[in-house]
């Protein structure tokens, strides 16, 4: 990270604590120049990133003040699922999300998918080219079902930047973080089994149950904190729960880090009442600050914890390039892994071992760390500019994700469909929960290159929100309900 942008984030925190408060002066760049031993122009560059932002405004002859805006919406509060073993519904919804992608025209607002335009993927394009020409015939064969050694090895390397020690032996390489999850479900549970999990949860996880034809109880989940432990020992006393499934580093939907202490804490409880736990790490390593936070597995001491992680959002999906550390439960993993895939894709896992090894990785993740805060910095200004008063967001602490709570009788999923006819696409609330809950929430997502196209399209969905808030409450008449839809679509 350059000078400039080190001092225009602490410039921005500053802002964002009310340390500089609406329409308040800021100092001058030689005051700022002197205060942080910087030169003028770096001053003058955080300036522009900070009013590229919207987070200041220059006047002439005056300096630069702080915007004049909303206050930054609250937190979501803890969330309240029905503590109860329920069958999973919303695959259609699922598949509606999973299609659109197919769509050309379609702006991605709610999609899983990360960022692929960065310069530093480069390497890895040359990597595959060289390896295509040479046309190696091991590149297109079987490998060992635990999956490519030296992978495996580059795997346990980077793992130790999480507190594990593990060796190649420990790992087993998976067709993505899915598949890993999948294996780790299948080796634990059988059909009618009960995992407990947190609530709002990652809707894979939720069709990869009900296709085991295995149930969800979903625990309160706090936005900050991450899974309610009071609640999950609650459950853990009331039904014969075989695991716990979490997500405790950049949650997938809502962004936190699990406090170490909370994690201790889990494994724990987990130790007490003997239950496995399944940890999806998959969006671990775009935490935003470093060092990246200690997974569970790191604290494990008796092998309960299933490591999940992949490739797909550190680098991307279509490598298809997974792993879980699956502990005492690998025998029963690798069975389970060949009956599903056998081995993975050969040529991935000598691409990204290659990677690795050349030294591209971590160059690569520290830039998509950096675009992702800065994209959050940006897309967060808007949902505050754009969006009414009223409403939750949740503040992630890495990935690019954003969970945003709108009031309890306002309807996402009409709202999607309506703003489909725009050509955007947002991911509503009720898929991330087992009995349908949150349709009054989405999750967006701010991986996308921001530019005005992104900005105009979050003023569209802004203003559809307020509409449909208005409506919701009555303040529409019939007329106006009508005249409400009409304009979603424009």
């Amino acid at each position: 990270m350059t000078r400039y942008q080190q001092l225009a984030m602490h410039l921005a925190q500053r802002i964002e604590q009310g340390l500089y408060r609406s329409g308040e002066k800021l100092p001058s760049v030689r005051s700022l120049s002197l205060e942080h031993g910087v030169s003028i122009s770096t001053v003058q560059q955080a300036y522009h990133v900070l009013e590229e932002k919207q987070l200041i405004t220059p006047q002439p002859r005056s300096g630069y003040f702080v915007s004049t805006r909303k206050a930054a919406p609250p937190v979501p509060a803890l969330t309240r699922p029905v503590q109860r073993p329920v069958e999973i519904t919303q695959w259609e919804s699922v598949l509606d999300l999973l299609e659109s992608r197919l769509e050309r025209d379609m702006l991605q607002l709610g999609s899983g998918m990360p960022n692929l335009s960065q310069p530093t993927l480069k390497p890895l394009w040359k990597i595959l080219s060289r390896q295509a020409q040479r046309q190696e015939t091991q590149l297109l064969s079987y490998d060992n079902l635990y999956g490519v050694t030296s992978l495996r090895e580059q795997v346990a390397r980077l793992a130790i930047d999480s507190g594990c020690q593990l060796s190649a032996d420990d790992i087993v390489i998976t067709t993505g973080c899915h598949e890993a999850l999948s294996v780790s479900i299948r080796a634990i549970c059988e059909p009618g089994d009960i995992i407990a999990v947190e609530s709002p949860s990652f809707h894979g996880i939720m069709q990869t149950l009900r296709g085991f034809g295995i149930r969800a109880i979903e625990i309160p989940t706090d936005s900050v904190t991450g899974i309610s432990l009071e609640a999950l020992e609650l459950a853990f006393e009331q039904w014969p729960i075989k695991a716990v499934m979490v997500v405790p580093n950049c949650n997938n939907p809502l962004g936190f880090i699990m406090p170490e202490a909370r994690k201790r804490a889990l494994l724990t409880l987990a130790q007490r009442f003997d239950v496995a736990v399944i940890e999806d790490d998959v969006y671990g390593e775009l935490a935003w600050e470093y060092p990246r936070p200690a997974t569970l597995k790191s604290l494990d001491v008796d092998g309960r914890v299933l490591l999940c992680s992949s490739f797909s959002k550190t680098v991307a999906p279509g490598l298809r390039t997974g792993w879980v550390a699956p502990g005492r439960y690998r025998d029963r993993v690798l069975h389970m892994k060949y009956i599903a895939t056998g081995s993975s894709n050969t040529l991935a896992q000598h691409a990204m071992a290659e990677f690795i090894r050349q030294g591209y990785y971590q160059p690569h993740l520290r830039r998509m760390r950096q675009f992702y805060q800065r994209n959050y910095d940006s897309f967060s200004c808007w949902v505050r500019h754009y969006f009414p008063c009223g409403i939750c967001v949740s503040r992630p602490q890495g990935g690019f994700m954003m969970w945003v709570e709108l009031p309890e009788a306002f309807d996402a999923v009409r709202l999607n469909r309506e703003l489909r006819d725009s050509h955007i696409q947002i991911a509503v609330g009720s898929l991330f929960s087992a009995s349908g809950k949150y349709r009054n929430c989405l999750r967006l997502s701010f991986a996308v290159t921001l530019d005005d196209r992104v900005e105009q399209a979050l003023a569209k969905v802004g203003e559809a929100v307020e509409r449909a808030i208005a409506a919701c409450a009555g303040e529409d008449s019939p007329h106006s309900l009508q005249q409400h839809e009409i304009l979603l679509t424009k």
